[in-house]
């Protein structure tokens, strides 16, 4: 044991991931979350025998996953039992009554392009040939950093590609994207992506292009249980290691001295259920709380690395309006995974991104049914439904509710959803046949999870929002305060939430590298 007292702020993924390696690598780690859960974003919520993940339901990066469980002694097939799935998703388009069917594995997306638009296989060969090799150099010289130094940056294999990483980071996605395939439908499939990164295709660097590699070559998993059993993995191996685990414990600031000139943690203070504050000492305090929140409600103003001014030029991302659905009888129209694309989508991420910002009609929307995989999502012979509406940041939308008892702009949002799914996919009586129902929206996101603006996923992965420019994971004014989490480096999503747990532990460590820890024998 280092004898090193570590306070982790939030259960979500992030911070059960760095409660397991800190205690796995000997230090004495307390986690703090403020709901009677765990799992954060990745939530779970049950009704009537309807069971529903409440946030992440795409499990892409699967070695990210095992590089992790490998971490702390296990493995993903110990931990969890993975389908692939087949489609990996259906897209339907506005006006076309034609879908496509987004299949595991490269040959069978090359044909499905090919058909779409004669030579666009071809062209898709080499798009997820770049989209590969990005991914790959992201993995080994962007993702695993913390940034620290910038000597890993300086290396002969990235300096025989800047030019071309120059020119993938300065042209957007969906230009990138225009300039080799003509059909619409194929290039909103291929522009999607970027709004799994908080961002439009406009507004995403080409680099990302990368995503693509990840669900039209590897293909798209899930794992049975659902989501929540992810963060049960997680949560169990932390215990394992060592980390006690505090539910109903809200921090409500984190405890400095001055020491040396510098300030230096020795804790934070929590409020429990009944309202009494206990101090929890330590000599690292780790937040994977908004990173906002964090550093605006945590701290005070003369020890903040990113004060209001620096969140001022920051983009928080799309917000989201979220449909669960219990659906008594089939729903075979709908795949695991669906996507509804709008023919004027450019007006839809307009309407979300650019002020004055506005809830889109029609929306482009997602839709996830689980039960198609797993049945224990719902009761035999009946559907689960997760519904996903982009919308503005904005906690001026609303909260949601139980059975249509949510704000009006939500529920609203919710029932034009429902329609538009019933119309599309030729499901008409789909809304007498809603048997459970829940909402959420984004003033939950900033109520419930201290969300930035309530956005849904965290800050954009714009240029300016991306890798070293994103922000570090270490406070520049309080010495011991690291940060982990969407909202701080690598970026969005349970695979990023990971690597972020991975990089507290380089930067107590003094690695400065762009590799991954070694994995033990």
């Amino acid at each position: 044991m280092t004898g090193r007292r570590v306070v982790v702020i939030g259960g979500g993924i992030a911070g059960l991931a760095t409660a397991a390696l800190l205690a796995q690598d000997g230090d004495n780690v307390t986690l703090l979350e403020s709901r009677d859960q765990l799992g954060g974003r990745a939530g779970r919520w049950e009704q009537d025998g309807f069971r529903f993940d409440t946030g992440p339901s795409w499990y892409l990066m699967p070695e990210v996953f095992d590089h992790f469980f490998r971490l702390l002694g296990t493995s993903t097939d110990q931990q969890l039992r993975l389908s692939r799935l087949d489609p990996g998703y259906r897209v339907l388009f506005e006006g076309d009554d034609q879908p496509l069917q987004i299949r595991p594995g490269r040959a069978a997306n090359v044909d499905l392009f090919e058909h779409a638009e004669p030579g666009a296989g071809r062209r898709l060969e080499r798009y997820l040939d770049s989209a590969a090799e990005a991914y790959r150099l992201a993995v080994g010289r962007f993702l695993y950093s913390t940034y620290a130094s910038y000597r890993p940056l300086i290396s002969a294999e990235l300096l025989a590609r800047a030019g071309r990483l120059a020119r993938l980071l300065l042209q957007p996605l969906d230009s990138f994207i225009a300039h080799q395939f003509r059909d619409r439908r194929l290039r909103q499939v291929l522009g999607y992506p970027a709004v799994f990164l908080g961002a439009s295709p406009k507004l995403a660097p080409s680099l990302y292009h990368l995503m693509s590699h990840l669900d039209l070559d590897d293909g798209v998993w899930y794992p049975q249980g659902g989501f929540g059993v992810v963060i049960d993995a997680i949560a169990g191996l932390a215990r394992r290691a060592g980390a006690v685990i505090h539910t109903e414990q809200q921090v409500v600031g984190i405890d400095t001295t001055a020491a040396g000139g510098r300030a230096q943690v020795t804790g934070v203070t929590a409020a429990g259920p009944n309202g009494h504050t206990r101090h929890f000492a330590a000599d690292v305090v780790v937040s994977t709380a908004d990173l906002h929140h964090t550093e605006t409600q945590l701290l005070p103003a003369d020890l903040r690395t990113f004060p209001e001014k620096w969140w001022r030029k920051r983009n928080p991302g799309p917000g989201a309006v979220l449909v669960m659905l219990g659906v008594r009888g089939g729903l075979p129209e709908l795949a695991h995974h669906t996507l509804l694309f709008t023919r004027d989508w450019t007006a839809n991420f307009e309407a979300i991104f650019t002020p004055p910002t506005t809830i889109p009609t029609p929306a482009s929307i997602y839709v996830c049914r689980p039960s198609a995989t797993d049945p224990g999502a719902a009761p035999e012979g009946d559907e689960n439904l997760f519904i996903l509406v982009p919308v503005p940041a904005d906690p001026g939308i609303g909260a949601g509710g139980i059975a249509g008892a949510g704000a009006d702009d939500v529920e609203a949002t919710a029932d034009r959803a429902i329609r538009q799914i019933a119309e599309w996919a030729d499901i008409p009586d789909l809304a007498e046949r809603i048997a459970v129902r829940r909402t959420i929206g984004p003033a939950d996101f900033a109520d419930d999870l201290n969300s930035w603006r309530g956005g849904a996923l965290g800050l954009a992965h714009t240029l300016r929002q991306s890798a070293f420019l994103r922000g570090r994971n270490a406070s520049a004014r309080v010495a011991g305060l690291l940060y982990a989490g969407s909202s701080t480096l690598p970026g969005i999503g349970l695979p990023m939430c990971l690597i972020s747990a991975e990089l507290v532990l380089k930067r107590l460590r003094g690695d400065t590298s762009a590799a991954r820890l070694a994995e033990p024998l």
